[in-house]
């Protein structure tokens, strides 16, 4: 970003007297809330950081002890000053933490200078508290760890000179800029994620047995289960296979198991028959779980194909924390994490029914009027949810359940109003309608 910018961006920021949230939202991205319906992104990627205003953060969550400190420091606080020092392509945000034991002034450096773009946290004498990125002397002549003193940046001669007419209208266009190269990005990832569990799932749908076959195949298998019974006293110790007649006259060779006592043979045949009977009444069963799963992920696909918010994509294809994915090694369905609780969806009839069965009392339960799909369950003893969070876990919904655009009702309630009827179908009260809106329809009123 150009000097004069910065600074325009500077003197636009000090019409706000607190900050309301501090989060990092991405590797290298920062949001400043200041109790507005949207926020202040600072992308501190270097050499090519910018600032920018958008209505919505990505849904990612970062728990490293610098997060600790930004939260701790500047969520709530007090905007004391806002400065450009010495023409630097830096903005000092000067506030006071609250609940602070002691009167404490933190300085918070957002540097946007190429190489060095960083946020840095500093105290009154100018000791780094943290940092997004720590620099040892073997990288640079500037250090920059807690505990360290902070250097000043080596002078700065900006190239470019002028003047910012619509503050605003500059921030926007910088989120359209970055906007449309994260979503391209983000895309690509997730196309990527959800084709290989399309491919996994339709290479499991292909090698399903055939349901037919598999029942000529028990008759065949308890036939010769009979046929062996009946020619028991022919079979010597250590034979291979059995040269006799079956029940029409023709000659016919059967191969003998090894490590079988001969009264057990026609056992062993008639279990083989029972086995590919069971699996001829479970395969369609497995082919309607697998084709369930298969179109819950093409929903998904398709709903990636058709959108441009970085926040719906990453809501989508969730990247999982380790230890949440590790607890979760053994879960139902598909599981994401929004705004801190934890939303599973069902993928198949069969896993909206084993929801059904695990959801507690007070967990919300979600699905979309008049059309199957995926039942959505919030787990959650509160009374209160966020707004945000039935919207998102709604549009999740109906994602999951058409890939038809249009005007869909999402109806939620508390696990103990919903009735189970048979199967996953169910009969509920008490409950509350979301409307989602998903693009692709001309609208008419």
């Amino acid at each position: 970003m150009k000097l004069y910018e910065i600074k325009a961006i500077a003197n636009y920021l000090k019409q706000f007297n607190f900050i309301k949230k501090a989060k990092r939202v991405a590797n290298n991205v920062i949001e400043l809330n200041f109790g507005q319906e949207w926020s202040i992104f600072f992308d501190l990627t270097r050499g090519n950081s910018t600032i920018y205003k958008a209505n919505k953060s990505l849904v990612n969550s970062f728990n490293a002890p610098f997060d600790a400190q930004l939260h701790s420091l500047l969520s709530h606080s007090k905007i004391l000053d806002i400065s450009v020092p010495n023409d630097d392509k830096v903005i000092i945000f000067k506030v006071k933490p609250k609940s602070q034991y002691k009167d404490r002034v933190v300085f918070a450096r957002f540097e946007l200078t190429g190489k060095y773009t960083n946020l840095i946290l500093t105290d009154e004498d100018n000791i780094v508290i943290d940092a997004l990125h720590h620099i040892d002397s073997s990288k640079s002549y500037r250090v920059v760890k807690p505990g360290v003193e902070l250097e000043e940046l080596l002078p700065f001669k900006s190239k470019y000179s002028g003047e910012v007419e619509d503050v605003e209208a500059l921030l926007e266009q910088n989120f359209q800029k970055i906007n449309s190269a994260l979503v391209k990005r983000l895309k690509e990832q997730k196309l990527n994620q959800i084709n290989k569990k399309i491919k996994t799932l339709q290479k499991a749908l292909d090698a399903l047995p055939n349901e037919d076959e598999l029942e000529k195949e028990a008759d065949e298998l308890s036939n010769i289960g009979n046929i062996v019974l009946a020619n028991l006293h022919q079979i010597k110790p250590y034979d291979k296979e059995l040269k006799t007649y079956d029940f029409e006259g023709r000659e016919i060779t059967i191969k003998l198991p090894k490590n079988i006592v001969k009264n057990r043979i026609s056992e062993h045949f008639f279990n083989l028959a029972k086995r590919a009977k069971s699996k001829a009444k479970n395969v369609n069963i497995e082919y309607n779980n697998l084709n369930d799963k298969l179109n819950f992920y093409s929903n998904i696909k398709n709903a990636i194909l058709n959108s441009n918010d970085p926040y719906e994509l990453e809501l989508l294809v969730p990247k999982q924390a380790r230890s949440k994915a590790k607890k979760d090694k053994n879960k139902v369905g598909e599981v994401f994490w929004i705004e801190g609780y934890k939303v599973m969806v069902g993928r198949s009839s069969k896993e909206n029914q084993e929801l059904l069965g695990i959801a507690k009392s007070n967990d919300i339960w979600m699905h979309t009027r008049n059309i199957p799909g995926s039942h959505v369950f919030i787990r959650t003893d509160k009374q209160n949810l966020p707004e945000s969070l039935i919207n998102s876990a709604a549009k999740l919904c109906v994602d999951f359940s058409t890939n038809m655009p249009g005007n869909y009702e999402v109806d939620y309630t508390k696990r103990k109003f919903v009735k189970i009827q048979e199967g996953s179908n169910v009969e509920y009260d008490k409950y509350k309608t979301v409307h989602v809106l998903k693009e692709g329809v001309e609208i008419r009123v």
